[in-house]
C-alpha cells in the first residue's frame, strides 16, 4: 500500500485543489478594495464577470496582453476614456458608450475596427449589479459592432476618490486599402454630409441629470458607425474626411477640418437636421444644437460628384436614414466655418468655448 494514501495533509491538499478548480463565482454585492488587490478577489471578479462576458480565444488565456494576426496593410489605433454622468441613460450606458466611441474613432480613420482593450477604475462600494449591467452591455455592443475585447485591466480606489466607475478603452483596426481619410484633405467644391439629427446625446444626458423639466422623450444616439462607414466606402474610396462630432458638436468638428485644410466650410442652417424636442430644449436653455455632443452621428467631406450617391447609400443603413448634405467647402477665407442663416445672412461659427455640458461621455 502506498504510504501516502491516507496522509491527512495530502488529502487536505486534494480538497483544496478540487475547490480551486471550481468555476469562479462572484458573491460580493459591492466592489471592495480587495477586488483591486491582485489576489483571489481580483481573480474572481475578472474570471466570473469580465472573462465570462468577453470570452474569446484571444482573451481566455488572461495574459497581460493579446497577440493577434492581422491582414497585410496599415494599422490604426485609438484610445479614449469615459466618465459620463449618469452612468445609465435612455439609449445607452457608459459601457456601450465606451465600445461604440472607440469603434467610431477607428472608423473615422477609414479603418475596419478589430480589437479593443478595456480598463476599469472602480470606486470602493460600487454596486456589483451595476457593474454586471455595464459589462454585459459592453459585450453586446462589441458583438453588434463585430469587434473583440482581447485584454483589459481593473483598479479599485477608496470610496470617495472617484465617481463610481471610469472606463478606458483602446482600439486597433486595419486601414482599408486605397483609403486616405484626414482632416487635411478637404478641397473647395466638396460637399459636407451629416448622417442624421444632431444634439440628441448631449440633451439626453442633461435631461437625465434632472436639469430639464420638459415633457419629452429624449434618447441618446449612441451607436457603432463602422457598418455605415463601410457602406459609404462601397460607393467610393474618395471620401476626404470623416469626423464623429462628440464633445464640441458639429461646430467644433467642422472648425477642426476647416483649420487643418485651410478652407472655409459653409453650412446652410435650414438643412441641418435637429429633432423638434432637442431644438426646443436648446432654445429653453440658450444652447446651440451645433455645439451639443453626439455619439452616433458622423460628418463626411466628399467630392461633389460622389455626394448624392454616398447619401443614398447612407440612407439605406439603419444609422444613416436621415443623412443629408448640409453645406460645401469654399477656398476662402481660410480656416473658418460660416452658417448661412434662414433669413439670408451669414454668421461665423467658431469652436466651442468653455464646457456647458461636462461629463457628457
Amino acid at each position: 500500500m502506498n504510504k501516502f494514501s491516507y496522509d491527512p495533509a495530502l488529502r487536505q491538499l486534494e480538497k483544496i485543489d478540487i475547490v480551486r478548480r471550481q468555476p469562479a463565482r462572484l458573491k460580493d454585492s459591492q466592489v471592495t478594495l480587495s477586488h483591486g488587490s491582485g489576489g483571489k478577489a481580483t481573480h474572481n471578479l475578472v474570471e466570473a464577470l469580465f472573462a465570462a462576458n468577453f470570452s474569446n480565444p484571444l482573451l481566455d488565456s488572461l495574459d497581460d496582453g493579446a497577440i493577434f494576426p492581422i491582414e497585410a496593410g496599415k494599422l490604426a489605433m485609438t484610445t479614449d476614456s469615459y466618465v459620463v454622468n449618469p452612468l445609465f441613460f435612455p439609449g445607452g450606458d457608459i459601457g456601450e458608450l465606451a465600445v461604440n466611441g472607440t469603434v467610431n474613432d477607428l472608423a473615422m480613420c477609414g479603418a475596419k475596427p478589430l480589437y479593443l482593450s478595456v480598463g476599469f477604475i472602480l470606486e470602493e462600494g460600487f454596486p456589483m449589479d451595476d457593474l454586471k449591467r455595464i459589462v454585459e452591455s459592453m459585450a453586446r455592443a462589441a458583438e453588434a459592432a463585430g469587434v473583440t475585447i482581447v485584454t483589459g485591466d481593473t483598479k479599485v480606489v477608496n470610496k470617495g476618490k472617484a465617481d463610481k466607475v471610469f472606463i478606458n478603452t483602446a482600439g486597433v483596426g486595419i486601414l482599408r486599402p486605397n483609403v486616405n481619410v484626414a482632416a487635411t484633405n478637404a478641397q473647395p467644391g466638396d460637399k459636407v454630409i451629416v448622417s442624421g439629427a444632431i444634439g440628441d446625446h448631449g440633451i439626453t444626458i442633461l435631461a437625465e441629470r434632472g436639469e430639464l423639466e420638459l415633457e419629452a422623450d429624449f434618447k441618446s444616439d449612441s451607436a457603432a458607425l463602422n457598418g455605415l462607414v463601410a457602406a459609404m466606402f462601397d460607393v467610393t474610396n474618395e471620401i476626404r474626411c470623416l469626423k464623429d462630432p462628440t464633445r464640441g458638436g458639429v461646430a467644433t468638428s467642422l472648425n477642426e477640418i476647416a483649420k487643418a485644410s485651410n478652407v472655409t466650410i459653409a453650412v446652410k442652417e435650414n438643412t441641418v437636421p435637429v429633432r423638434a424636442e432637442t431644438r426646443g430644449a436648446c432654445e429653453i436653455l440658450g444652447l446651440d444644437p451645433l455645439y451639443i455632443a453626439n455619439e452616433g452621428k458622423l460628418l463626411a467631406i466628399v467630392p461633389a460628384e460622389f455626394a448624392d450617391a454616398v447619401v443614398t447609400a447612407m440612407r439605406e443603413h439603419p444609422h444613416g436614414k436621415e443623412a443629408c448634405i448640409i453645406g460645401e467647402v469654399w477656398a476662402e477665407p481660410q480656416g473658418l466655418v460660416f452658417l448661412q442663416t434662414e433669413i439670408g445672412g451669414n454668421r461665423v461659427v467658431d469652436m466651442l468655448v468653455g464646457d456647458p455640458l461636462p461629463r457628457i461621455c
